[in-house]
């Protein structure tokens, strides 16, 4: 099949990488799932005045969603479980590290065939799944990402 055929079938969405850009170690596999990627365009409703079958929906901004980050517990000190500790223990007199994220969708060579690109992304949130005697399953993290905006790349 040529690459061009390739083209007209829906990628796979199980094969995937995250890279912190501008870290020591940017690659950090290992996730089972990454969500979030999401744009709204907020609107806000304005009545014209004699014109009572409608209101305009006037465009206001574009909010983004957390991106959100979850894998089977890390046992070592990565780039990322690093940054979240450091970003987890703010105080005022250090400033939050940002970095900007490349979320890529990979073909079966490990070539992207889409990237999304997250700037200035930040740790907000980190979570342990449940710790359950009565349950044979795997201890994940859960990472919440906040940024600016993404790029398709």
């Amino acid at each position: 099949m040529s690459r061009q055929q390739e083209n007209l079938y829906p990628p796979v969405a199980f094969h995937f990488r995250l890279q912190i850009l501008g870290s020591e170690d940017p690659l950090d596999y290992g996730f089972q799932e990454i969500s979030g990627i999401k744009t709204t365009l907020d609107t806000e409703a304005i009545a014209e005045g004699g014109e009572n079958r409608f209101q305009h929906q006037l465009p206001i901004k574009t909010t983004y969603s957390p991106l959100v980050l979850k894998r089977g517990m890390a046992l070592y000190k990565s780039v990322l479980t690093t940054w979240c500790d450091d970003t987890m223990e703010f105080s005022i007199d250090k400033p939050i590290k940002t970095y900007d994220l490349l979320v890529s969708l990979l073909d079966e060579e490990r070539e992207p065939v889409l990237s999304w690109k997250f700037i200035n992304a930040y740790p907000t949130s980190w979570e342990a799944s449940n710790l359950n005697a009565e349950e044979s399953s795997i201890f994940f993290e859960t990472i919440n990402l906040n940024y600016n905006y993404y790029v398709l790349v």
